[in-house]
């Protein structure tokens, strides 16, 4: 089937009121998992790659993996980068076939931050990439980018209004009180208030939310009801893969082939993705 924008992605979730769920690739395995896993239910999927999977993997072998699987998969997909902190960074992953790329520039001052979202729109448009940006900052650490819970700040409604008014952005990326990483002290408490309100002054606009490994399933279920339409998935896939992992060599300490590790650790992972997607009510929209 090949690529599709995220873009592309969020016209039927807009229009029948679900979230697509966007998973973090990092290798082979996982990539499989959650192509497999969309296949199974019937999903449409996001693959994505943050600053810590481009630096492990390279961004040509992620690209192209995930190309490969596309290709393949009978469900849509999209291949997007996540948090992109540079102009740069965003040229490189257009160039080598993403179909989707985020800037995130929540960390500079909100006119600059529209000027360079715009100049990465500039340049995705007119190849039919989407662009996602960031308005506030989520707290919490996600591979080389971490923000301090002090210097975390939600997202303004009226600004979110502002600078979509600015940019035409194709996906909003909203702080609302999740975190990056692994959550102390069971699930966050959600300013799903907010949510309405930023949703209800941009109805139009596809929102995002990060940091959602953790969150319960109740909260899950009332963000996509308040207009949520991109959920990222990271944390869960990691715990799930690694653990299984360390629980084959904990039974199995002399066993010294991978494939007999990493096997199960995928089929681990991939579970984890189907319940999600079936959580987002994604599953079956394929």
């Amino acid at each position: 089937m090949g690529l599709i924008s995220v873009a592309q992605l969020m016209k039927k979730a807009e229009a029948e009121k679900y979230a697509v769920g966007a998973f973090n690739a990092n290798n082979m395995e996982i990539i499989q998992a959650i192509i497999e896993a969309a296949e199974e239910v019937k999903s449409p999927v996001i693959l994505q790659a943050s600053q810590g999977a481009l630096k492990y993997a390279g961004v040509d072998f992620i690209s192209g993996m995930v190309k490969i699987a596309a290709e393949k998969a009978t469900v849509p997909v999209a291949l997007h980068l996540d948090h992109g902190n540079s102009f740069e960074q965003n040229m490189l992953c257009i160039r080598h076939g993403f179909s989707s790329v985020m800037f995130d520039g929540s960390a500079f001052s909100l006119e600059e931050n529209i000027r360079l979202t715009n100049k990465v729109i500039e340049v995705a448009r007119a190849v039919g990439v989407s662009v996602e940006a960031e308005l506030g900052k989520i707290g919490g650490t996600e591979d080389d980018i971490s923000v301090d819970e002090k210097d975390a700040r939600y997202t303004l409604p009226k600004e979110a209004l502002y600078f979509v008014e600015k940019t035409q952005i194709d996906l909003l990326a909203v702080a609302i009180g999740t975190a990056h990483g692994p959550y102390k002290g069971g699930s966050p408490k959600l300013d799903l208030n907010r949510l309405t309100e930023i949703k209800t002054l941009l109805p139009n606009t596809p929102i995002v939310l990060h940091g959602a490994s953790g969150v319960s399933d109740e909260s899950v279920r009332e963000c996509i009801a308040r207009g949520i339409r991109k959920i990222n998935i990271d944390t869960d896939l990691r715990q799930a893969f690694v653990w299984k992992m360390r629980e084959i060599m904990d039974a199995n300490p002399k066993e010294i082939d991978p494939r007999k590790i990493l096997g199960p650790a995928k089929e681990a992972l991939k579970a984890v993705v189907k319940t999600k997607m079936q959580l987002f009510g994604c599953a079956g929209k394929a």
